[in-house]
C-alpha cells in the first residue's frame, strides 16, 4: 500500500464533523450549459422545494473566473446547489489523462468562486474505468494516486469543499476498453488501503440497464439501484457507514421506451427507490441535449418542448433545502 498523505487523511477526519444527511431537497438535474440554470431551477425547485441540485461539467480550458461567477450568483437566486464535475479536455476520440501537477490550480481556482453554498461538491472527474476518459488507457492505481493528491489540494485549499469521487460505469465489463467496477475498486485499494476514506459522498451512475431500459423495479449492478451494489462491495473497503450517496447520472433512453413509460419510471424511481435516506441527490441525465449523441436522453426535445418526465417530476411534491448543510 502507498501512504501518500496518510497523515493529511487522519487529520482532516479528526477535524470534520460526521455527515449530517437532513431531510433536504434531493431532486437534481444534469445541465450541459449554465444557460439551462432557470428550467433546472423550475424542475427541482417546484412544488414546495428550494435548493435542488444541479450537475454542471467544468474543463480545464473553461477556466473563465467571471463567466462561472455569473453562473454561482444565478445559482444562488435560483436556489439551486451546484455540484462541479472537473474534467480534462479532449484529444482525438479520448478525455485526456489528469495532470497530478495541475490539482493546485484546480483548488485555487474553484475557491475563487462564489459557492452559493457552504458545501462546495466537487466531482474528480468520470468513469476511469473506461479507456477513452483516461487518456486512451485504464490505472486504477493511477486514479487512486491522483484522487488523493487532488483532495489533498482541495481540503487545503478550502474544508468546505466537498469532494467525490468519479462515478464508474457499473455495467462495464473486462474488456480492451473497459474494466469491471469490481476489478477497479480493488486495484484502488490495493494501490491506497485509505483511499475511500477520503471521500466526502459516494458518487453513482446508476443506469437502469441493459440499454439503459431496465424496469424501476430491478435491482443489482444494472438497475437504478445500484449504488446499492457498489455499497455493498464497499464495505469492505472501508468507506465509512453514513457516506451518503449522489447519483449524479441516470435515466432512461427513448430508444426502446415511450416518453409517457419513461416518466412512469422516473416517478416510480423517486417515490420508491431514491428516496431512500442514504440518497443526498439525484441528478438525472440529461435536462436538455436534443441533438445526438445525447438526445436519447434529453428532457427537452428538438422542438424545444420539453418531455412527459419533465412536468412529472415538476408536479412530485418536494422539501426546502438548507445551504448551510
Amino acid at each position: 500500500m502507498k501512504k501518500v498523505g496518510l497523515l493529511l487523511t487522519f487529520v482532516l477526519f479528526l477535524l470534520t464533523p460526521t455527515t449530517t444527511r437532513a431531510a433536504n431537497n434531493k431532486f437534481g438535474i444534469h445541465v450541459i450549459s449554465e444557460q439551462d440554470l432557470e428550467d433546472a431551477a423550475n424542475l427541482v425547485n417546484s412544488n414546495d422545494g428550494e435548493w435542488g441540485y444541479v450537475t454542471l461539467v467544468i474543463r480545464e480550458d473553461e477556466w473563465d473566473l467571471k463567466r462561472w461567477n455569473e453562473a454561482m450568483h444565478k445559482m444562488a437566486e435560483l436556489k439551486l446547489i451546484p455540484i462541479i464535475r472537473i474534467a480534462t479536455h479532449i484529444e482525438g476520440d479520448s478525455w485526456t489523462r489528469p495532470d497530478i501537477k495541475k490539482a493546485k490550480d484546480w483548488a485555487y481556482f474553484l475557491n475563487q468562486l462564489d459557492w452559493p453554498t457552504k458545501k462546495q461538491h466537487v466531482v474528480l472527474f468520470n468513469e476511469p474505468n473506461h479507456a477513452k476518459e483516461w487518456g486512451g488507457s485504464i490505472s486504477p492505481e493511477e486514479y487512486a494516486v491522483i484522487a488523493r493528491r487532488y483532495w489533498e489540494e482541495f481540503k487545503k485549499a478550502n474544508p468546505d469543499f466537498f469532494i467525490l469521487p468519479a462515478a464508474l460505469d457499473q455495467a462495464a465489463p473486462n474488456s480492451n476498453l473497459t474494466i469491471s467496477e469490481e476489478s477497479f475498486l480493488e486495484k484502488m485499494f490495493t494501490e491506497d488501503e485509505l483511499i475511500f476514506t477520503i471521500f466526502d459522498g459516494w458518487n453513482s451512475h446508476s443506469y437502469p440497464n441493459p440499454g439503459f431500459s431496465g424496469n424501476p423495479e430491478d435491482t443489482g449492478r444494472m438497475s437504478i439501484d445500484g449504488y446499492e451494489w457498489e455499497l455493498g462491495i464497499l464495505e469492505k473497503y472501508w468507506l465509512y457507514p453514513d457516506t451518503p450517496v449522489f447519483i449524479t447520472e441516470t435515466g432512461w433512453s427513448d430508444n426502446n421506451l415511450s416518453q409517457d413509460t419513461i416518466a412512469d419510471f422516473f416517478k416510480y424511481a423517486f417515490e420508491n427507490v431514491w428516496s431512500n435516506d442514504r440518497v443526498a441527490a439525484v441528478t438525472p441525465f440529461l435536462l436538455s441535449h436534443p441533438n445526438p449523441p445525447f438526445d436519447d436522453f434529453s428532457w427537452k426535445d428538438k422542438n424545444g418542448n420539453f418531455t412527459k418526465s419533465y412536468y412529472l417530476v415538476q408536479s412530485l411534491h418536494k422539501v426546502k433545502g438548507d445551504p448551510s448543510l
